[in-house]
């Protein structure tokens, strides 16, 4: 696997041996912070070797007077420094100049320093900006053109030589260092990019979770209250007058019970599908809209309550019709658990105004009790901002209870 590569979710480093010796090299140098025992071992391996370069230079390279034990001490000197390299690049190179400029000087062997010279230059571009590694070239030629001029005024042509490999070092170290910029950079757009598609995927779950909660909610607890009342219907029958039993009455409890119980285990059906399929299509049956208010209508008379229903809306988009659906059959199914009255009577009004759908649900009966608090009118307020409406839900002065939603259609997804 190449450098920089991804493994697992995070950035591997190995590589082949060549791009080993560049990361010794490279580092990451100028932190500011001690560095790693293996950071340390790894600059004193690289001035060990520099120093081992440096030496067979010395021994074979002609450019200078032979080395003496002066020149031999200066020589690796200047090579101790460079352990510490990443932690102080501008003192390690300060240290550096201070043995290879009496060392170049003495006029001993020039390319034997070069090594040491060379990394020291390279770790200040490296790590620091454009503009200290500006004026740690400009410094360096300068004292490097001093000190030639001073010991030898007639050699122009090296003076230049030099003042280029300096500057070469310098780019070259800059270079690196805008690129491991750019990669690291570059890095981290990937990473907050994959953290953003995780959000946005957990956010898809939760709402998805939530929807069917409130699926399951309205379907549930709708069916099972009208189930309750049904069955208290024909039990009613059963113990009133024994011996005169209306078969006929108990006969259609029953048979409003079974269709409850088919009815709700076609949309239980259609639920457990969305969770069963592995796809990522969109396999949810047609939406529920305000042609299915009559039938709701209808259920709530057989639990014996008196709706009177009107609907004066047109089409709707259907996620607007689902959102009105689902608040009127919370509200029917609230007004019949806890009206608390035979004669109850429930008007439902829908009815288009200007932009907005509007929704109204009012019953005569003794509101939603003093039991524990279900869920349903907060899935009545989900389903209203889930299209950008507001849904208002209250008392109403003296007896009865009141639901109230604004559904915006335009924009409804």
């Amino acid at each position: 696997m190449r450098r920089g590569e991804r493994k697992g979710g995070a950035v591997t480093t190995d590589g082949t041996v060549a791009e080993r010796v560049l990361r010794v090299v490279h580092g990451t140098p100028g932190t500011g912070r001690a560095p790693r025992p293996s950071s340390l071992r790894a600059d004193a391996l690289l001035a060990a070797a520099a120093a081992l370069l440096a030496v067979v230079l010395g021994l074979l390279m002609h450019d200078g007077r032979r080395e003496d034990a002066l020149g031999w001490s200066l020589l690796l000197a200047a090579h101790v420094p460079l352990v510490w390299r990443r932690r102080r690049p501008l003192a390690v190179l300060f240290a550096v100049a201070c043995c290879a400029t009496p060392y170049h000087a003495l006029e001993y062997t020039h390319s034997a320093a070069t090594p040491a010279t060379v990394i020291a230059l390279y770790t200040v571009a490296v790590s620091g900006s454009a503009r200290r590694s500006l004026y740690t070239g400009l410094t360096v030629i300068g004292l490097t053109v001093v000190v030639n001029a001073s010991v030898n005024p007639q050699r122009i042509g090296e003076i230049l030589r030099i003042s280029g490999w300096i500057a070469a070092v310098l780019l070259f170290g800059s270079y690196v260092r805008v690129h491991r910029e750019y990669v690291a950079a570059a890095l981290e757009r990937a990473a907050r990019a994959e953290r953003t598609r995780e959000e946005e995927a957990r956010r898809r779950v939760a709402e998805e979770r939530l929807r069917i909660a409130r699926d399951l909610h309205d379907l549930l607890a709708h069916s099972i209250t009208l189930i309750g009342v049904q069955t208290s219907v024909a039990a009613h029958v059963l113990n009133a007058d024994p011996e005169r039993l209306d078969r006929a009455a108990v006969a259609k409890a029953l048979d409003e019970i079974a269709e409850t119980c088919r009815s709700a285990r076609g949309e239980l059906r259609t639920t457990l599908e969305v969770l069963r399929d592995q796809g990522t299509g969109e396999v949810r049956g047609p939406l529920p809209g305000l042609h299915g208010l009559a039938d709701l209508a209808e259920a709530a008379r057989v639990a014996g309550a008196g709706v009177e229903l009107a609907v004066t809306a047109g089409e709707v988009p259907p996620a607007v019709g689902a959102a009105a659906y689902r608040i009127v059959q919370e509200a029917l199914t609230n007004a019949v658990r806890h009206g608390g009255r035979d004669d109850l009577t429930v008007r439902v009004r829908v009815h288009r105004d200007g932009a907005a759908l509007r929704v109204r649900v009012t019953d005569d009966g003794a509101g939603t009790g003093s039991g524990t608090p279900g869920f349903g009118l907060v899935g009545m307020r989900e389903r209203a901002r889930s299209v950008g409406g507001t849904l208002e839900a209250g008392p109403l002065p003296g007896r009865g209870f009141e639901v109230t939603a604004v559904l915006p259609l335009e924009g409804a997804a």
